[in-house]
Order: structure tokens, then C-alpha cells, then sequence
């Protein structure tokens, strides 16, 4: 931040609008596999709540969470995570993104003697935005060469001043998924430092397997985050949830409360239906490893080779051509009628890569294929 105050950056999917101009100048338009925008169909049992919720909504909703949400949430968390938490250790989010952009500031004004936030240095751009827009230090996280926290190269000076320790499994832009192991160690090192671990799980559902939460090496010191955005393609409902250490999962639905951070009643009620079916989610996982497998054999021929991990809704991807510009490798595929996302959005160390989000529908994956093809032949 300069001595001219905070100047907000380029928004970074912002800076992809002359490659979204680019590839929807190709006939059949832009496939765009760059945000990770769900386009699949929202359950109708989900619809049928929002709508029976929605003539009862004339009071202002609870900013912690209806009963029946966090209910919800915990009975899902017991039964796909195999972790047991009380409905009063759960706090609703209006999404995610403005709970990971708002938490740093929010757990400083707690323990304002610590000033560090520590990120993966591959990840989301929001956990070091959120640091950033609260006047702390964001210190990225080496990764070793599985794409998981390398916690052996954070200095111990940072470390003694870290506030919050983000971890994101499965992890994104990479698919990285860590074993319950790994996942058991990391919490133990940011415990030994009195770190809060805010483990963003939004992806659990995508795992390649069984998932895993932080909430298994127990609640102290954990914030686990989780959200409907994907698992149900409700990322326009705004809908998510925190789950916890109850001492600061009851600390910030009190901070919450006064800064007005409520998810609409009928929101609410949407998410506590789709919180409670599994079938739904099946469904959509398997639409994602079709297309995973559609695509993983299809780019391979065109020296694009996925390096991540198993989760089933990003590709990471570098090229096998000698091209280790991810910029270079977006510009190609844009000429040829695909929008995909830099791997630098994500930080320096996937500068040589770019993501690919499954979201659009197999026909639309399939042109890609067949474009990247016919540009092959001319």
C-alpha cells in the first residue's frame, strides 16, 4: 500500500478481456474455461425452496444462520467428512470470497500483535488480496513440486508473526489434493505456532476420492470453509459456510453482525435443501470426470499436459512445445476460440502454466478439441 493510500489493482480476470474479444471473434464464439462459472442446471428441489422461502422473507434474515441452514451444514459435514460439530460451531457466508477477503481484518482487530497472513504461493489471488485490503503482510507459501504447502521454507520470523495460515484442498488453479496425513501435519505446525488455519475446502466434493477436511486433526485454532457455489451450481445465490472452532466462529458472528453480513432468508433455505441431498452432487461429479477425461486425452495431443492433481474441475496445464509463457499459451488458445486463465493470476511460480476450468458442457469442450485440431492442420 502506498503513502497515497490503497489503489486498487486489476481485477484479474479483468485483464483477459482483449483474449475474450480474441477467441469470440472465432466462429461459434468464445468457449470460456477461464472463471470456473457453473453453467450446469440447479436442482429443482433447490428452486421449490428458494420459491416457498422467498413470500416469508420480510424480516431481516439471521447473519449467523438459520437454525435449519446450520443444522444442515453440520449434518453434511458428519456425513461426507466424517467430522461431528454442533449447528453452533457453523457460520453462514454470504459466498466465500467476501468471508476470505474479510477474515484477515477481522481476526486482527482480535489479535492485532500479529500482522502476517500466509498463503499458498499458487492459489486463489483473494487470501492475499484480503491481507492486503487489511493493511497486513501477505507472505506466499513455497509449494513443493506436488503443489502442496512446503511449510519447511516459511521463515521462522514470519511465522512468529502469522496471524492465519490459508490452506486450499483440493486446490485451485492446480487440483492438487493433499492425503489426510499431510492435511493432519499442516495443522499441527500452524498449532505449535498459534497460527489459525482457515482451510478453504470448497472443492472437497471434487476430490478424485474420498475428501478430506482440517476439521479431522480436531476444531482448535480451525476454520474450515466450504461453500454451494460449485457442489451445487449456486454461485449465484451467494451461499457458503464457516465451520469450527467455536470460540471464533461465535467471535466473528458477533464482528459479522455489526458489519451487516447477512445471506438472504431465501438463500438460506436453498442451501439448507441442497445441503441435505448427495444425489445432485453425484451427478455433477460425474459430469466433471467426463469431461476431465475428455480433455486430458484430447490436449494431450497438442502437448498440453495437465501436472495437478486429481480434482476433477480445473486442469493445470504447462506445454510440452517449449512454450513457458502461460500469457503466450492463453494468446494461442484465444486465436483458436478458448478463453482460459494465465497461470501468473495465481503467482509468479505458475507463470509457465495455464488453468483450465470443466465448466462448460461436453459439446462446448468438445469444439475446443475439435478447433485446436483443424488449427493443427492449416
Amino acid at each position: 500500500m502506498s503513502a497515497a493510500g490503497f489503489v486498487p489493482p486489476p481485477y484479474p480476470h479483468d485483464r483477459l478481456d482483449a483474449y475474450r474479444r480474441l477467441a469470440d471473434a472465432v466462429p461459434g464464439g468464445v468457449v470460456d474455461c477461464s472463471i470456473g462459472n457453473p453453467v450446469d442446471p440447479i436442482p429443482e428441489f433447490v428452486l421449490a425452496a428458494l420459491a416457498e422461502a422467498a413470500p416469508l422473507a420480510t424480516g431481516y434474515p439471521a447473519t449467523i444462520g438459520s437454525p435449519d441452514l446450520r443444522a444442515a451444514a453440520a449434518a453434511w459435514i458428519d456425513r461426507r467428512l466424517g467430522v461431528a460439530v454442533d449447528p453452533e460451531q457453523v457460520l453462514a457466508c454470504v459466498g466465500t470470497k467476501e468471508f476470505v477477503a474479510s477474515l484477515p481484518r477481522m481476526l486482527n482487530l482480535r489479535t492485532p500483535g500479529r500482522d502476517t497472513v500466509l498463503y499458498p504461493a499458487v492459489s486463489y489471488p483473494t487470501y492475499a488480496m484480503g491481507a492486503e485490503l487489511a493493511g497486513l503482510r501477505a507472505v506466499p507459501v513455497p509449494l513443493d513440486a506436488a503443489w502442496h504447502l512446503d511449510l519447511s521454507r516459511v521463515r521462522e520470523d514470519d511465522a512468529a508473526r502469522a496471524l492465519l495460515l490459508w490452506t486450499n484442498e483440493p486446490g485451485n488453479p492446480t487440483g492438487a489434493v493433499a492425503s489426510p496425513e499431510s492435511v493432519m501435519a499442516t495443522v499441527a505446525w500452524a498449532r505449535e505456532r498459534s497460527i489459525v488455519i482457515a482451510a478453504d475446502e470448497c472443492y472437497a466434493e471434487f476430490s478424485g476420492g474420498d475428501p478430506t477436511t482440517a476439521l479431522s486433526a480436531g476444531v482448535d485454532g480451525v476454520l474450515a470453509v466450504h461453500s454451494l457455489s460449485k457442489r451445487s451450481n449456486m454461485a449465484g445465490f451467494r451461499s457458503g459456510f464457516v465451520a469450527g472452532d467455536p470460540t471464533l466462529v461465535r467471535y466473528l458472528g458477533e464482528v459479522r453482525k455489526h458489519a451487516g453480513l447477512m445471506t438472504p432468508a431465501p438463500i438460506q433455505a436453498a442451501a439448507a435443501a441442497a445441503l441435505a441431498d448427495d444425489v445432485h452432487v453425484a451427478t455433477q461429479r460425474a459430469r466433471y470426470e467426463e469431461r476431465r477425461a475428455l480433455m486430458l486425452a484430447g490436449l494431450a495431443p497438442h502437448g498440453l499436459v495437465h501436472d495437478g492433481g486429481p480434482a476433477p474441475f480445473y486442469l493445470w496445464l504447462h506445454s510440452e512445445d517449449q512454450v513457458d509463457d502461460g500469457w503466450e499459451l492463453a494468446a494461442q488458445l484465444a486465436e483458436a476460440g478458448t478463453l482460459v486463465a494465465p497461470g501468473s493470476l495465481y503467482g509468479a511460480a505458475g507463470a509457465d502454466h495455464i488453468r483450465l476450468a470443466l465448466t462448460q458442457p461436453t459439446e462446448r469442450l468438445e469444439l475446443v478439441l475439435e478447433r485446436l485440431t483443424t488449427n493443427a492442420r492449416t
